[in-house]
Parts: C-alpha cells; sequence; structure tokens
C-alpha cells in the first residue's frame, strides 16, 4: 500500500511490466463464467482481478506471454492480441463519446469552431475545449490558442463527423464543455484513451 497522509491507495502490478501502480492508474481485467478475459474499466466488477498497464503494448505483452493464465490460475480464452488490442480501444473510445452524449443532453456542450471561441471570451469559461483531430491546422490552432490564452485546457481526441454524430449536427471542428464534473471525467477518459494508443 502506498500512502497518503491517512489515505491508503490500493496498488497492483502490471502483468507485462511488473511496474507497481495506483489501481486507477491500470487496467482490471476479470475471468468471465465462461473463463474469458474480460476489461472491467469500471473497476466494479466482481471475482478477482488482473491488471495490466493502459497502453496496448503491455496488454499485448500480457496475451502472448500467457500472465493472464499465470494471473488466474486457470485455463482461460482470450482473443488474440490485435483483436483484443481493438476491442479494447473500441470501448475506451466508445467511454469518450458516451460521456460527450451524456454532456450534450444536460445542456453542458457548446460546439462549433466560433462558438467555442466566443465561450472562451465569455464571463464565465468552459472548463475543456476537445477539438478534433482532423481539424484544419488553421482552424485548429486559433481554438488551441484562444483556450490557452484563457487558461482553460484541451484535447484533441475523436473526429469532426463524430462530433456531429455525438450531437445530432452537422460536422463540428471543436466542442467546449461546462465546468462541472464532465470534465474531469473526460479528461481522464480521454487521457487514458491517448495513453494507451501511446500517444502520451
Amino acid at each position: 500500500m502506498a500512502h497518503t497522509g491517512n489515505t491508503e491507495t490500493p496498488q497492483r502490478s502490471c502483468l507485462s511490466c511488473r511496474t507497481s501502480k495506483d489501481k486507477n492508474m491500470l487496467i482490471r481485467f476479470v475471468l468471465t463464467p465462461e473463463m474469458e478475459i474480460m476489461p472491467d474499466l469500471d473497476s466494479r466488477l466482481p471475482g478477482r482481478g488482473a491488471y495490466t498497464c493502459i497502453n496496448k503494448r503491455c496488454v499485448t505483452a500480457a496475451i502472448e506471454q500467457r500472465q493472464f493464465k499465470r494471473s488466474f490460475k486457470h485455463d482461460v480464452s482470450v482473443m488474440p492480441p490485435e483483436q483484443f488490442v481493438e476491442h479494447l480501444r473500441q470501448q475506451l473510445h466508445g467511454r469518450i463519446i458516451g460521456l460527450i452524449g451524456l454532456a450534450n443532453k444536460a445542456g453542458r456542450i457548446t460546439s462549433g469552431g466560433s462558438m467555442v471561441i466566443d465561450a472562451l471570451k465569455g464571463k464565465t469559461k468552459p472548463g475543456l475545449v476537445i477539438v478534433a483531430t482532423d481539424v484544419s491546422e488553421a482552424i485548429g490552432a486559433k481554438i488551441i490558442y484562444a483556450a490557452a490564452a484563457h487558461h482553460v485546457p484541451h484535447r484533441m481526441v475523436v473526429t469532426k463527423d463524430d462530433f456531429g454524430a455525438i450531437l445530432g449536427k452537422a460536422p463540428r471542428s471543436a466542442i467546449a464543455v461546462a465546468s462541472g464534473g464532465f470534465v474531469a471525467q473526460l479528461v481522464k477518459a480521454i487521457d487514458r484513451y491517448k495513453n494507451f494508443l501511446g500517444e502520451v
């Protein structure tokens, strides 16, 4: 256990690289009744868990080195590494999409490059700006500069078409998320996703 004041932070080790980290800095996996390895992104499923770093290299190595079998002390069924990594990537990506959708339903989203810049210049600043990965260089730079100038964090993830599909509108270059609970959740989900891909 690692101690911070009176708070105990549970530590677990990655099956692959053996690095010990806080549980929330790892991906938890559980064994289904059918003896299949399943990601538990919320760390809420019952039963014993096994962990890897939040990156595809460690997940791949854990499968190739049969570390899940060793950890669970049982013959297990797991997809081939490439398929399993893609399955996990889709789940992590889907978490971001879902959170943006929930924030939009709650009225916490401002969308469109010009609207986002106006929001950044307004009296009540957004808590987060998310810029599309395929935005034009000029527009992206303008939005990112405005976010930095007003001390609002930004991330680049999902595409313009993704934004449009989530919001039920035409493609959008960026969105701003109002300050509040969705900001922390989205930052965590995006950073986990990008870390998994090796982009952080």
